[in-house]
């Protein structure tokens, strides 16, 4: 059965409860439409979190940012509400999601939109390697 676009997120158990780590996502193919002109806007979604007790299933998640394709929506208004949803079924300890968009009539655009819950700070900071953007990619 193919798969179709869903606003459906899915979690499971945080391995490590007792131990924040970090998670760092990035979605390269991220596309909604400019709600006044109907164009496709296009993105590579930043996704950082500090899990709780859940993290965010990465099938779901990718189903998900799949449904933003046909729906218009202001670049601050998309990031900001995926954010909310994904803190919504998470509830992680901090969650900041980085949106950068292409360029449109020539201006990039990127937007930053953070969730600490409340009561957690963060350890003290260890500098070590830095992910760089699309580190995963092989070639």
């Amino acid at each position: 059965m193919p798969s179709t676009p869903t606003k459906t997120l899915e979690t499971f158990p945080n391995p490590k409860v007792g131990r924040d780590f970090h998670i760092h996502m990035e979605v390269p193919e991220f596309t909604c439409l400019c709600p006044k002109t109907g164009q496709p806007d296009f993105a590579t979604l930043i996704l950082d979190y500090i899990p709780d007790k859940t993290c965010v299933e990465l099938k779901s998640l990718k189903l998900y940012m799949w449904s933003f394709r046909e729906e218009g929506h202001f670049h601050e208004d998309v990031t900001n509400r995926i954010l909310d949803d994904l803190v919504k079924v998470t509830k992680p300890r901090f969650m900041r999601l980085t949106a950068k968009f292409y360029v449109r009539g020539g201006i990039f655009t990127n937007v930053v939109a953070e969730h600490r819950k409340k009561g957690w700070a963060p350890a003290p900071r260890v500098d070590l390697t830095q992910f760089e953007h699309q580190s995963n990619t092989r070639g």
